[in-house]
């Protein structure tokens, strides 16, 4: 009945994806000098759920014909990390998302080919051994640098073998707000990729994560004093307008009877992101008068299951997080604001204020502390509201 996607599925089809023309045209204009033999680098921002995966995803299945195009989700990084991420972590996804890329694309074959690049970097190898395709690398300690220097010059080998094939190499780099957990210092990893990006041609990067403009990272990476100031395109994706979500549920879900009331509600209460507008859409009954008193009840109903992504990192937390979040319900605060209220010192909340921003659950504007998604915030009120308590 419905043809609205799930709200945590990002890889659509031609019926599920919509809007976002003038950004494809944009970005893909962009990535295309790529073919010309330039280096395009761009920062793809937004909000959680804004569909800036989806949107990337769409592009790779555009340009895939033309390019060899390499997605890789930093968010996959665990299957390598034991106890803190490294670089040598982040580049072992590299590494696979390379050559799975390449496999798909039929561009080169796992066998010899790569055995001879390794060889040739003096790796102390005597076979490569494969699982799904992917082969593994009985790496030794003095490896490591060598792995490194391998896997980011790699693109730029590739094209050099098969550029009468390709017109390119692609990067996508998605969920990067992730290496905010690197163990390292992340500036100067980042000026790191930017020493290796400078010296290529003929690849094209994309950096996406759910990171909003007041981001530490994005100082980082684009900042005037960043890795990459004034040599990447930083790139908003913005939530779904008023009308672009009424003309879009018109579309995919018009067996929803909304009144004009109940359309600005189901508006305001999605915020106009695309994860929300899907997920709340398809939890609502259809055929049945939805104004604006039935949308507020069933989106109070709904919101264990519009927020089950973010009440899951909810749990994990422990009882500091916690209290830190619930202390910013009310309104934003400052750091010895949030300690007073904790009755603790500053400095014993650092470490917990660090891990919430990176876990995008808190983020830092003015000097102040907010909560990130303010859906979450509603959630929490209701708990309660309902309960006497916040779900500690």
């Amino acid at each position: 009945m419905t043809s609205l996607p799930l709200g945590n599925d990002n890889d659509l089809d031609d019926t599920q994806f919509y809007n976002r023309v003038d950004e494809i045209s944009f970005l893909s204009d962009n990535l295309e000098l790529t073919k010309k033999g330039s280096t395009p680098t761009i920062l793809l921002t937004g909000i959680r759920g804004v569909g800036k995966s989806a949107l990337m995803k769409k592009l790779k299945k555009n340009l895939q014909n033309e390019y060899l195009v390499v997605y890789m989700d930093l968010s996959a990084i665990d299957k390598y990390k034991k106890n803190s991420l490294t670089r040598f972590d982040f580049m072992k996804l590299f590494y696979e998302s390379i050559i799975k890329s390449c496999s798909e694309s039929n561009i080169i074959t796992i066998d010899t080919k790569i055995l001879k690049y390794f060889k040739n970097r003096n790796f102390k190898l005597d076979k490569i051994e494969t699982i799904n395709k992917i082969p593994l690398l009985p790496l030794t300690e003095e490896d490591y640098t060598k792995f490194t220097t391998f896997v980011m010059d790699l693109p730029q080998q590739i094209y050099g073998n098969y550029k009468k094939q390709i017109n390119g190499v692609l990067i996508f780099m998605d969920e990067f707000q992730i290496l905010k957990q690197l163990d390292e210092d992340v500036n100067g990893f980042l000026w790191y990729i930017r020493s290796v990006i400078q010296s290529q041609n003929h690849i094209g990067y994309i950096f996406s994560g759910s990171m909003s403009v007041k981001d530490e990272l994005i100082a980082d990476i684009a900042g005037q004093k960043g890795a990459f100031g004034g040599r990447i395109l930083n790139f908003e994706i913005t939530t779904f307008s008023f009308d672009t979500t009424k003309n879009y549920l018109k579309e995919k879900a018009d067996y929803l009877k909304f009144t004009d009331d109940g359309l600005k509600r189901f508006y305001k209460c999605t915020k106009g992101i695309p994860y929300y507008i899907n997920s709340f859409a398809r939890l609502l009954p259809p055929n049945e008068k939805l104004n604006e008193d039935k949308i507020i009840s069933e989106f109070r109903k709904s919101l264990p299951y519009l927020l089950l992504h973010l009440t899951n990192e909810w749990y994990k937390l422990n009882n500091q997080e916690k209290r830190i979040i619930t202390s910013l319900i009310e309104k934003p605060l400052k750091r010895i604001e949030i300690a007073n209220k904790l009755e603790v010192t500053s400095g014993a909340i650092g470490a917990s204020l660090k891990t919430l921003q990176n876990k995008s659950l808190i983020e830092l504007d003015n000097k102040k502390y907010e909560i990130y998604d303010s859906i979450f915030k509603e959630w929490l009120k209701k708990e309660y509201e309902e309960k006497g308590d916040y779900p500690y």
